[in-house]
C-alpha cells in the first residue's frame, strides 16, 4: 500500500472524478472520462467451458441478460471474440455481446452489439485507448471508455469497452449501410481452393479466383468480393487509378499511425486487424481495429524474427515501401507525391502529439482513473507494479512488453531527426474569400480563393467539396500575380462554381515544396474551413 499510496494522491482529482456516482441514464456509453458497468448473466455454472466450446467448435452465441451502467437487458447474445487475444481455460477473454440476438429492436442508446476488449499483453491498459484518442485527430474510428464486466455476479475484470465497427458506425460516418464491408482476419478459417496463395492474410495482394479472398477477409454485407477483387486488381496492376476505388488520403493516415505508434498487429505487421467500408462514392474506406498490441507490443514486421526494443525504437518510416507483399504501402508510396503526403502525416503526427508529451499526460490521466478497478480485478494478467511501471519501462521477461515512454520517447527523437522527414515543407497564408464589392448589384455565384505560400512552392492544390457526404475534389490553383511577395513566395487563386445559391463550401489547401508538402488547415479531416456564398453575397 505504501508504494499505491503516492500514485493515488498525484492523481486523487481524476480519481474522486472518475469514480463519482452517477445515475444510469446519465453516463453515455462510451464516456471516457467515467468507468461503466457491465453485468451479464447466464444459466450456465460453468460459462467459461461453454464460451470456449462456441468459440472454438462453432457461431453460436450463449443467450443471458444483461444489465448496462443500470439498464437490464434480456434475451442477449454472449460469446468470446478475438484471435489471437483469445485463449482457452480463461475467464478474462474478450466478449462480443448482442443485445439484438433475440429481439432485433433491442438496442442500448441505439447501440445493438459491444465489443469488449481485454487489453491483453497490454499491463500498461492505455494502449487503445491512446491509439484510438490520437487516430481520431485524423481518421473516422470507433469511440472507446472502460468498463467493469461481472459474470453471474462475479467481477472478472476491468475491460476497454470498443464500438463494434457495424451498420451504426457506417451509416454515422458514411452515410449508409449495406455496401461492401470486410474485416482483415477471420477467426474461422473457410476451405478455399488450393491454388490460393497462402499466409498473406489482409495484405490485398490479387488473387484471380475470388474464393480465395474468403479465407484471408470476413464480410460484414449481403455482398462484396467480386469488388473487393477489383479493388485489389486496381491497386496492384493500375495503381495510378487506386483513387477511384480506394480513399488514399485516410489510407496514408491508417499507415502512418500504424508506423508512429509502432502498432504491428496491423497491416504494418501482420497485415490484419482493419476493416474496409465502400463509401456512397465508391471508394474503399479504412478502419483500424483491435490495437491492444500497438506501442510495441507486437514486435514482428510481418517476417522474420521479433525485433528489439532498439529497432522498434527506430522503426523505419518508409517499412515495406519496396516490398510487393504489402501493396497496399509499396504501390501507393511508389508515388512521389503520396510519399510525401504520408510522411507530412508522420511529422504531424509526432509533433502533435509526442514531442510535446502530451501522449504521456494523457497515459498517466487515464491510469489514475483506472487504478482502482484494476487492484480490484483478481484475474488480472499483471501486477500492479508492472501496470505502475508499464509507462517507463519494459514489463515482463519473456514477452518484454516495451514501456510507452520508454519506446516513444527515443521513437519520437528518432523520427525527429530522419532524413525523410527533415525537409521544411512550405507553409500557407493570407487565404482570402472574395466578397461582393460594395454597391455591386449582381451576386456572385461563385468562390474565388487565393492564398499565399513560401519556401518555394511548386504546385499549391485545393481540395473542396460543397457538403460533409461528398468526397473532395482536387484543383490545382493558378498563380496570382502579385508584387507584394518576398523571395521563395507565390500567390495562388482558384475559382469554384456555386452548387446553388445557399452553398457553402468545405475546403482545405496543400502546398508541395521540392521535399515535402504541408496542410492548410492541419486539422482539415475534422475541421475543413467552410464558407457560405450568402456571407460573401452580404
Amino acid at each position: 500500500m505504501k508504494k499505491l499510496l503516492p500514485f493515488l494522491i498525484a492523481f486523487l482529482p481524476w480519481l474522486l472524478c472518475a469514480q463519482a456516482p452517477q445515475k444510469p441514464a446519465d453516463r453515455p456509453l462510451y464516456d471516457i472520462k467515467s468507468i461503466g458497468e457491465i453485468r451479464l448473466t447466464v444459466p450456465v455454472k460453468n460459462w467459461p467451458d461453454a464460451l470456449d466450446s462456441l468459440r472454438i467448435y462453432g457461431n453460436g452465441m450463449l443467450v443471458g441478460t444483461a444489465s448496462i451502467d443500470g439498464s437490464q437487458y434480456a434475451n442477449v447474445g454472449i460469446r468470446y471474440r478475438g484471435d489471437k487475444s483469445y485463449q482457452t481455460n480463461l475467464k478474462r477473454n474478450p466478449f462480443s455481446i448482442k443485445l439484438n440476438y433475440k429481439e432485433e429492436s433491442q438496442n442500448h442508446q441505439g447501440f445493438t452489439a459491444l465489443k469488449i476488449s481485454s487489453a491483453l499483453r497490454d499491463p500498461s491498459m492505455v494502449r487503445e485507448v491512446l491509439f484510438y484518442e490520437i487516430a481520431a485527430k485524423y481518421l473516422r474510428v470507433p469511440q472507446l471508455s472502460y468498463t467493469k464486466l461481472y459474470m453471474n455476479d462475479e467481477y472478472i475484470g476491468l475491460f476497454v469497452n470498443i464500438e463494434s465497427v457495424d451498420d451504426k458506425f457506417t451509416q454515422k460516418h458514411f452515410n449508409s449501410t449495406g455496401h461492401p464491408f470486410f474485416k482483415a482476419g477471420v477467426d474461422y478459417k473457410p476451405e478455399v481452393p488450393n491454388n490460393c496463395k497462402q499466409n498473406i492474410f489482409g495484405s490485398l495482394e490479387f488473387e484471380n479466383n475470388v474464393d480465395c479472398y474468403k479465407g484471408n477477409f470476413e464480410m460484414n454485407s449481403p455482398e462484396g468480393w467480386t469488388t473487393l477483387q477489383e479493388m485489389t486488381r486496381v491497386l496492384n496492376n493500375d495503381p495510378k487509378n487506386i483513387g477511384k476505388m480506394l480513399d488514399v488520403d485516410n489510407v496514408l493516415w491508417m499507415l502512418a499511425l500504424n508506423n508512429v505508434m509502432v502498432n504491428l498487429s496491423s497491416y504494418t505487421g501482420t497485415a490484419t486487424n482493419y476493416y474496409l467500408y465502400q463509401d456512397n462514392f465508391g471508394r474503399f474506406q479504412p478502419v483500424p481495429w483491435d490495437l491492444n498490441l500497438c506501442f510495441g507490443g507486437l514486435k514482428n514486421t510481418g517476417s522474420g524474427s521479433d525485433i528489439e526494443l532498439r529497432d522498434l525504437q527506430r522503426l523505419d518510416p518508409m517499412l515495406h515501401s519496396d516490398n510487393a507483399l504489402r501493396p497496399l504501402i509499396k504501390q501507393l508510396l511508389s508515388d512521389e507525391l503520396n510519399r510525401k503526403i504520408y510522411l507530412s502525416h508522420i511529422a504531424q503526427i509526432v509533433k502533435e502529439n509526442f514531442k510535446n508529451g502530451e501522449y504521456e499526460k494523457r497515459a498517466q490521466e487515464l491510469q489514475a482513473m483506472i487504478v482502482v478497478p484494476f487492484i480490484d480485478d483478481k484475474y488480472k494478467t499483471y501486477s500492479l507494479s508492472d501496470f505502475q511501471n508499464s509507462l517507463k519501462t519494459t514489463v515482463g521477461r519473456k514477452s518484454k512488453i516495451p514501456g510507452i515512454v520508454e519506446l516513444m520517447a527515443a521513437r519520437t527523437k528518432f523520427l525527429s531527426t530522419h532524413p525523410d522527414l527533415t525537409a521544411l515543407p512550405s507553409s500557407v497564408s493570407d487565404v482570402t474569400h472574395q466578397g461582393r464589392a460594395k454597391f455591386e448589384s449582381n451576386k456572385l455565384t461563385g468562390y474565388k480563393i487565393t492564398a499565399k505560400a513560401d519556401r518555394f512552392p511548386k504546385k499549391v492544390w485545393i481540395y473542396y467539396r460543397h457538403n460533409a457526404q461528398q468526397p473532395y475534389f482536387a484543383l490545382q490553383m493558378d498563380d496570382e500575380p502579385s508584387k507584394k511577395l518576398s523571395s521563395g513566395e507565390r500567390m495562388f487563386v482558384a475559382n469554384i462554381e456555386a452548387d446553388s445559391p445557399d452553398s457553402e463550401l468545405q475546403y482545405y489547401i496543400m502546398v508541395e515544396n521540392a521535399g515535402a508538402v504541408a496542410f492548410y488547415p492541419n486539422n482539415y479531416t475534422t475541421n475543413p474551413i467552410k464558407v457560405k456564398l450568402a456571407d460573401l453575397n452580404k
